[in-house]
């Protein structure tokens, strides 16, 4: 299994580079990060691994800066090249059983489960959290599938590693998820494109405590 240090998925923000500059894409971080998100996914689809590392770099500086842990998604070169706390993997990623043989029990990993099934074996293999959904349809994937809140709470009773949920979620719509029995709220959208990812971050977290 993964190690044993408490990982707080209270306010996991995702990022999303892909309507903004880099400059405006760091500020942006930045100001969640002050905002008080407790674990930072750096997700690029479309980056070359170069230009990944890269911007890896100088957003876990940040990170640094604020204490809080840098996932990075589907790469764990990537992970492994800028030295980030953890790394995130989907279903049709690298097992997460293969990932823990390279990375070994110091690092983060989580995973995308929409089922009991795939659940139960993420964390049999040595997931330390993981994030379910999406919840309500998203405008970051073109694809999402949608899971029930009722499936949600399932898995939640299922694992006993944090199960957080995720897609399209924002202050205003978390409400359905108080009886699941969560560990915390995945964003992207709600903080990424708010006027004031500062303000926006504080807003969900207060949010969030009412359901968690």
């Amino acid at each position: 299994m993964g190690f044993d240090r408490k990982i707080d998925t209270t306010m996991y923000f995702i990022t999303d580079s892909t309507f903004c500059g880099e400059e405006e894409f760091l500020r942006r971080v930045e100001d969640a990060l002050r905002g008080g998100v407790t674990l930072l996914q750096l997700r690029e689809k479309n980056k070359t691994t170069r230009e990944y590392i890269d911007l890896a770099e100088k957003v876990h500086a940040l990170t640094v800066k604020y204490n809080v842990p840098l996932i990075i998604d589907d790469r764990i070169d990537v992970a492994m090249a800028v030295g980030a706390e953890g790394v995130h993997l989907g279903q049709s990623d690298m097992p997460v059983a293969t990932a823990r043989k390279i990375l070994g029990d110091d690092i983060i990993i989580g995973a995308t489960t929409k089922t009991v099934p795939q659940a139960l074996e993420a964390y049999e293999q040595g997931a330390d959290y993981l994030g379910v959904g999406a919840i309500y349809p998203t405008t970051t994937k073109v694809k999402t599938v949608l899971t029930s809140v009722e499936t949600l709470a399932d898995i939640c009773r299922a694992v006993p590693i944090p199960v957080n949920a995720i897609g399209g979620l924002n202050k205003d719509n978390i409400d359905v998820l108080k009886d699941a029995d969560i560990a915390g709220i995945c964003v992207v959208s709600a903080i990424m494109k708010a006027d004031s990812p500062y303000d926006a971050t504080i807003e969900l977290i207060e949010a969030a405590k009412e359901i968690l």
